[in-house]
This record gives C-alpha cells, structure tokens and sequence, in this order.
C-alpha cells in the first residue's frame, strides 16, 4: 500500500500517538551488540543510539537529552512533501524541539519529555487545521 503524499490530507490524519517510556540520543564510538536501540544513526564521529531511558542508567551511558516518541500514525509516503516542516513549526511556535525519524510508514517525532502533552496538544492542533 503506498503512502498519503497530499499534505493537507495527511495533517488532517496525523493520529499522533505518545509511545510508552522516555528516549535518550546516545553517543557511541562503535555499535554495541548489547544494545537494543529503537533508532542508530552511524556517523563520522561514531553512532547516534536512541535508546529507552532505563536500558542508558542501567548500562550507565551518559546522555543529556530526555524525550519521548510519538508516532504519527498515518502512512506517509516517502517521497511526500511538506510533512516535516509543518509538524515542526507547529512544535517550535511552541518553543518545542523536536527530532523527526522517518520510518516506511511513519514518522516518528522525539521531543523533551517534560513537554509531552504540550507536544501532543500542538499537534491535535495542527491536525484539525
């Protein structure tokens, strides 16, 4: 099934959903087999792990940076346009930060978890235009 790639109909659709637990960005030199990570980006300077907040204090990895998921439920397309830009201005006229992972058939937003409902009220905003 190929994904929504009208803007206007997907924003009307987003069904945000607040995923369990809270998030942390993880720096690492190397990958880690003992790891279980939702995201892993690998870069130049080592691998971005996204990791449950419980699983960094328990294997005592140092993060600054507490957030939790929230996935917009509607499959958007890869190819569609617009989607990212609208979901975060609507967070930063909020004065919220958010990191956007794009999945297949989702994409999911990381914002500070101490504003979470803020977060999910911007976005039921957004989605009823």
């Amino acid at each position: 099934m190929a994904g929504e790639i009208d803007l206007q109909k997907t924003l009307a659709a987003l069904q945000p959903e607040r995923r369990p637990g809270e998030y942390v960005f993880v720096s690492l030199p190397a990958a880690r087999a003992d790891l279980k990570p939702i995201v892993q980006v690998v870069e130049t300077e080592g691998v971005t792990v996204v990791v449950d907040r419980l699983e960094a204090d328990a294997q005592n990895l140092p993060y600054d940076y507490v957030a939790v998921m929230i996935t917009l439920r509607i499959h958007t397309a890869l190819e569609a346009v617009g989607l990212t830009a609208a979901v975060s201005n609507a967070l930063a006229a909020e004065g919220l930060s958010c990191n956007v992972v794009a999945g297949y058939y989702h994409d999911h937003l990381f914002v500070p978890a101490d504003r979470a409902d803020d977060a999910m009220a911007a976005l039921a905003k957004l989605s009823r235009g």
